[in-house]
């Protein structure tokens, strides 16, 4: 679900929406990390687009 274009101008009504699906996938990419730099690159990437949206949105 990872959010392709997410910026600064991203609506703050999808987060209800966004967050719970973002963590999920979250969860499931470090449930299976397998040591490689994809991975790792994935899960950094969801990590920081889930504080952004957090920082954004005062959540």
């Amino acid at each position: 679900m990872m959010i392709n274009n997410l910026e600064s101008n991203y609506n703050c009504a999808h987060a209800n929406d966004d967050l719970p699906q973002l963590k999920q996938e979250l969860m499931i990419l470090k449930h299976h990390h397998d040591g490689s730099e994809e991975s790792k690159e994935k899960i950094n990437t969801i990590e920081n687009q889930i504080h952004f949206i957090e920082n954004k949105c005062h959540m």
